[in-house]
């Protein structure tokens, strides 16, 4: 990544915001992690209740290790849970449980933003990781098709970024709603929720916004360049 170049302080600001989200999250999560629900359900239990309503016995629930670390895996047709939302029955850990079995139900519907993403994933990868590298390589050595090639895959990642916002939107508002309609929080439990969910959405907008701002980085560079 570049820190140098006509857009650095675009990029120093996005840097900066994401930095405050995250500490947001961190804050919002550690505060609702501390709350227990009134129904005393674990988030494991949540997330179980939820599948089976929607009739989804065949997706397992599962612990894994970390904070944070929570995540549907539509290959295993498995929703992870941090060690701690696993077993933890407070609110942050039903919102997070919730959001997951979002990402579940958007598997079984077949959500077109989800499927897009998921084909998205390896060009994502590999502009991520590679984009940048033959960028400043391609600059280096003067070449400026290189370059360019590094500019468009990591174009490809920063696209990813784009469509991953709807998938992570919807499955906070599935969250909800079904949070709501099975009765799993009280209706003062449920302001709780929305903010642990608000928060970790905004993480997304965040790296959106940060591979944006190096993107547009990247291509004012390429073009005073050209201009040399």
């Amino acid at each position: 990544m570049m820190l140098f170049g006509p857009f650095a302080w675009l990029i120093l600001l996005v840097l900066l915001a994401t930095f405050v989200i995250q500490g947001w999250l961190q804050r919002t999560y550690a505060r609702f992690s501390r709350v227990p629900n009134a129904k005393g359900l674990t988030g494991a239990e949540t997330a179980r209740l939820i599948l089976d309503r929607y009739g989804l016995t065949q997706v397992r629930v599962e612990p894994v290790r970390g904070q944070l670390t929570d995540h549907y895996d539509p290959r295993t047709k498995t929703v992870r849970l941090s060690e701690g939302n696993y077993a933890s029955p407070s609110l942050a850990a039903l919102a997070v449980a919730a959001h997951e079995v979002g990402h579940a139900l958007q598997d079984a519907d077949d959500y077109v933003p989800m499927r897009v993403r998921a084909q998205l994933v390896p060009a994502a990868q590999i502009g991520s990781n590679l984009g940048p590298w033959l960028f400043i390589i391609g600059l280096m050595l003067q070449m400026t098709a290189l370059a360019t090639l590094g500019l468009y895959l990591f174009a490809a990642a920063a696209i990813f970024q784009l469509v991953t916002l709807p998938v992570e939107f919807n499955a906070s508002s599935r969250a909800l709603a079904n949070l709501r309609k099975f009765e799993l929080l009280a209706p003062n439990e449920l302001p709780a929720a929305r903010k642990v969910l608000t928060a970790a959405a905004m993480t997304y907008v965040a790296a959106l916004a940060m591979s944006v701002a190096y993107l547009i980085q990247y291509a004012a560079i390429l073009g005073v360049g050209r201009d040399d």
